[in-house]
């Protein structure tokens, strides 16, 4: 009887040392929003690995899906993205991978809410890519899957080939000098738009690009907006602060930076902090 009364005594002894030890580690434990100092422009938000990722679109049609490359905000109404992001590293900057050619429908859409390949034959509009095939070398399949309609939009020739094309060469010389780009990018849509095709695609009234990097610990935003028309100024005629493109698309961009932080670098442009020179 003294032998079981004594092993009752361990046992409890024993479980009171566990239940301070569990207490110990847990108050020492630190979370991951205090692993950072969210109060500094060079703030380290590198644990966000959906940085790009906007918000919900209040009153509009919204898909979100999610490929190997790129997240898509899809819309259903207009058989094209709303917003297309995707973070572009230095090293899938240098990938190597062949250029697809095959345009199909997503098959993460549902059936009969995408556009086929067929609603732009003989329309004039080019299958204009928002996450660019360039920026998906890296992986075959990540290339592939930039060529899913839910990724493209009824483009103007020229600005495909032409001033579009240029920002999408610049965004990868960035990452490959900054290490790492957020990009966001899609259509902006009038509220009654002409389409094409036997599945009524959208044709967007221009296309807009927001930009963020971290420079040296300084967290730094761009947008650009381009008409859907040809033409083909100086990149930094197209440019403008971040929080002037919200205000024009009604989209949220890159809110999971810090109020404070969100705030002080979508409100200003730094074109020394993007390589291009200014027009004024």
């Amino acid at each position: 009887m003294a032998s079981v009364e004594k092993s009752l005594k361990i046992n409890c002894f024993m479980v009171v040392i566990g239940t301070i030890i569990l207490i110990f580690l847990l108050s020492n434990e630190t979370n991951d929003t205090d692993k950072f100092d969210f109060t500094s422009p060079g703030a380290n938000i590198q644990h966000n690995e959906k940085i790009e990722i906007p918000t919900k679109i209040k009153n509009r049609t919204e898909q979100i899906i999610t490929h190997i490359g790129y997240t898509v905000s899809y819309n259903s109404d207009w058989k094209i993205p709303n917003w297309v992001a995707y973070e572009l590293t230095k090293e899938e900057a240098e990938g190597t991978v062949s250029r697809a050619t095959a345009f199909v429908p997503d098959p993460k859409v549902p059936y009969g809410k995408s556009a086929e390949t067929y609603d732009y034959s003989n329309s004039g509009w080019d299958r204009g890519h928002m996450a660019p095939a360039g920026d998906m070398k890296w992986s075959v399949d990540a290339m592939k899957e930039s060529f899913y309609l839910s990724n493209i939009c009824p483009q103007n020739k020229n600005l495909n080939s032409g001033i579009w094309n240029d920002l999408e060469v610049q965004v990868r010389e960035l990452a490959r000098q900054k290490g790492k780009i957020y990009v966001v990018c899609g259509p902006i849509v009038s509220k009654n738009p002409k389409t094409i095709g036997t599945n009524k695609v959208a044709i967007p009234d221009a296309f807009f690009k927001a930009l963020l990097q971290n420079d040296n610990e300084e967290w730094c935003a761009i947008a650009f907006m381009f008409a859907n028309v040809s033409g083909r100024k100086p990149l930094a005629s197209y440019a403008m602060s971040v929080e002037d493109l919200q205000a024009i698309t009604d989209i949220d961009f890159f809110p999971s930076l810090p109020d404070s932080i969100e705030q002080m670098v979508e409100s200003k442009v730094d074109f020394t902090k993007w390589n291009i020179k200014s027009n004024k």
